[in-house]
């Protein structure tokens, strides 16, 4: 299936600097380290961006997804908009690396739908209470992306 997640009409406002300053703040050590922030797994997701074609880095939250799988979440904070992370996933899925504890994996991005996202979502927000959080600020269905590593 495609990235199919579309604007929501309300959330939270978080100011785009905020982002700006926490992604350049955290994403050297998580890169470094094991990768943790907030008391979550973190790892530094990189995408190529839908308009600039360039390389762009934002840490995220990650959740075992098991063989070499990752879950991630395109919350934004609860905010009526998906990060533009999720919008570079979506026009280039197979063009994606994470990097944590000194290690780079390329990706695969696959957005989950259906049973698969509603299973996937229920455990994260059992193991982060705050994305349960994220879900009553918008109205947008929270995308839930799967990576998987890729051998290239």
């Amino acid at each position: 299936m495609t990235f199919s997640h579309s604007r929501g009409t309300h959330g939270a406002r978080i100011p785009g600097w905020l982002f700006r300053t926490v992604n350049k703040f955290v994403s050297g050590p998580i890169k470094r380290s094991s990768g943790s922030f907030m008391g979550m797994d973190t790892l530094v997701l990189t995408t190529i961006g839908r308009k600039s074609g360039e390389p762009r880095s934002a840490p995220v939250a990650w959740f075992d997804d098991g063989d070499g799988r990752w879950l991630i979440v395109a919350s934004k904070g609860g905010a009526a908009s998906n990060p533009a992370w999720y919008l570079n996933l979506a026009a280039h899925p197979d063009q994606v690396t994470i990097e944590r504890a000194g290690t780079s994996t390329p990706v695969t991005a696959t957005e989950l739908h259906g049973e698969e996202r509603e299973a996937a979502w229920s455990r994260i927000k059992a193991e982060a209470k705050q994305f349960a959080g994220y879900e009553t600020k918008t109205d947008r269905v929270i995308p839930v992306i799967r990576l998987t590593a890729r051998a290239d």
